[in-house]
């Protein structure tokens, strides 16, 4: 009975198959290619003074939501979709008259994704997405803020393939901003180029 016992327990501290065979592909780059080029380039002392991707940040904007709740609606499922993780809807924060706008009203959605999430999104941002951008030519690398992070505007969600486009009402674009731990946004610049993001060639 003593040995059933401990080999149940020894069962449940095991982790499933499925657990340990997962791995995003971009997290390993990091660690394994990535880490290294950054401490080649910048002569850091430390590995731990390598600058991380922290968090994505996926905004939309629907200013018609005030008039109709059903459009945003429609960009939460979307947004869903190519994410994976349900948004939170954002709400105005003080009432401008002139767009008959009131204070609270829902103006659009964000989602935050974090680890795993957050590799799997880029992955799929950098080597799927972008590329179905029609005339193609490359990102824009001004677009840092100064402490280290990156905003990537799209005009059109029907780039990500998970979306149907015959069941897409409205073209809409999005923000994607990248948070890192970037001292500067010359570091900041460097690991998005590792992590493959097409960055325009300056002439």
């Amino acid at each position: 009975m003593a040995d059933k016992k401990k080999e149940k327990k020894s069962e449940k501290s095991k982790p499933s198959p499925e657990d340990a065979a997962y791995f995003p592909r971009l997290k390993k780059d990091y660690r394994e290619r990535i880490v290294p080029a950054l401490i080649k380039e910048f002569k850091y002392n430390n590995p731990m003074m390598v600058p991380k991707l922290e968090k994505i940040v996926i905004n939309i904007g629907v200013g018609e939501a005030s008039q109709n709740v059903k459009l945003l609606n429609n960009v939460v499922d979307e947004l869903t979709i190519i994410c994976g993780q349900k948004p939170i809807i954002t709400r105005a924060r003080t009432s401008i008259s002139n767009f008959k706008l009131r204070a609270d009203m829902p103006i659009g959605c964000k989602v935050t994704l974090r680890q795993d999430r957050m590799y799997e999104f880029l992955d799929r941002l950098v080597n799927i997405a972008i590329p179905r951008i029609r005339d193609f030519r490359g990102v824009s690398d001004r677009s840092f803020d100064g402490r280290g992070n990156y905003t990537l505007g799209i005009k059109e969600q029907i780039i990500f393939p998970e979306i149907d486009y015959d069941k897409v009402e409205k073209i809409r674009g999005m923000d994607i901003i990248f948070v890192t731990s970037a001292g500067t946004d010359e570091q900041a610049r460097a690991l998005l180029r590792e992590f493959r993001m097409p960055f325009r060639k300056s002439a």
